[in-house]
């Protein structure tokens, strides 16, 4: 078996990998000084070198444009901080509520919304007390529904401490589904095993794993074996992607990478519009471009092929679709005008309409 390619994780190892040119060391420097870097051998692999422009490199190879901060760009674009009662727990709408397990992450993607938070020195992780605590207040809580077990990454997380943070949850009646966001599957393939899927499941919850993609490619042939171990063991898979300038801001590409996942039976689930956090300007796409490639997404593709394309509300407001309407009222009280996936108007009779 061939040994995997070591993580890169410094402007040194990338200028010594030929991912960072030289003239851009002291740059790459500064940027790690405030944000971490971090790419997986998997995803090393994945990188077209041959090609300036490559997506894959994009994503995860840090680049100077994130020196450059723009006015509405900040910290915590998601408002998570304000709705934080207690370390590690977002609880931003009643039935549900972010638990934060882990301030790391296998890789770092360069337009993460939490990068002034992730990977950084320090605690990696909730310790003893702020855990007891988290779980305490979810407990207390016999409307939070749903769990999202969230960071950095919770399955950078040891089997063993992932074990006993399923083992409590099975003590709490109340909570019935467990969410986990992650990217592993594609940036540490291996890691994803059936033990683990068992130790998932030993909550005793309907557990779901969202997988992070933005890219056809990181669909490669070892992360959809490394997802259907999960989808095999019991775990159905959801997606997120995050719509980003030079990556999957195509038609082409977005519709690849849909597809990709309903092959490998995994739903897409969220198109993110990019949140504003610090020096992530260069990866933004306009929502109006946004809306045209959904418009074009649900005249090309299965409707288990679309997404919902939602935008996080800076300050904590929570996420609204902002996807394209395609329903109209022609007069004020009179009948809909409504299009169809090639944009052609058409009347909607009032009687079919309820009216």
């Amino acid at each position: 078996m061939t040994k995997p390619r070591a993580p890169l994780r410094t402007a040194s190892q990338l200028v010594a990998a030929g991912l960072v040119p030289e003239p851009q060391r002291l740059a790459i420097e500064e940027i790690a000084a405030t944000y971490s870097i971090g790419i997986t051998g998997a995803m090393i692999d994945l990188i077209d070198r041959a090609d300036p422009a490559d997506p894959i490199a994009r994503q995860f190879v840090p680049s100077p444009g994130e020196l450059l901060s723009q006015p509405d760009e900040t910290e915590d674009p998601t408002g998570d901080q304000a709705f934080s009662p207690v370390d590690g727990i977002v609880h931003r709408y009643p039935d549900r509520v972010l638990l934060k397990l882990s301030h790391v992450c296998p890789l770092y993607c360069r337009f993460c919304f939490r990068r002034a938070f992730v990977g950084r020195a320090g605690s990696f992780h909730l310790g003893p007390q702020a855990l007891a605590a988290a779980i305490g207040y979810i407990s207390d809580n016999p409307a939070i529904w749903e769990v999202i077990l969230t960071g950095g990454d919770p399955l950078a997380l040891s089997p063993r401490r992932l074990a006993d943070i399923m083992g409590r949850f099975r003590e709490i009646c109340h909570v019935r589904v467990l969410r986990l966001h992650t990217r592993v599957p594609v940036a540490e393939p291996a890691k994803v095993t059936l033990e683990l899927a068992r130790i998932l499941l030993a909550s005793g919850k309907a557990v779901y794993v969202a997988l992070h993609a933005n890219h056809p490619r990181e669909l490669s042939q070892a992360a959809r074996r490394a997802c259907a171990r999960f989808i095999d063991a019991g775990i159905p898979m959801v997606s997120q992607s995050v719509l980003l300038a030079g990556v999957n801001d195509d038609i082409e590409t977005l519709a690849a990478l849909m597809r990709a996942l309903v092959e490998a039976r995994i739903k897409p689930y969220y198109l993110h519009h990019l949140d504003p956090a610090p020096g992530t300007a260069h990866f933004r796409v306009p929502i109006e471009k946004g809306q045209e490639l959904m418009r074009q997404l649900r005249g090309r593709l299965s409707g288990l092929c679309q997404p919902h394309y939602v935008l996080d509300i800076p300050g904590g407001h929570g996420k609204s679709p902002i996807g394209p309407n395609y329903l109209a009222e022609s007069v004020p009280g009179g009948p809909y005008e409504i299009f169809d996936y090639q944009g052609r108007p058409h009347m909607y009779p009032l009687g079919a309409a309820g009216r």
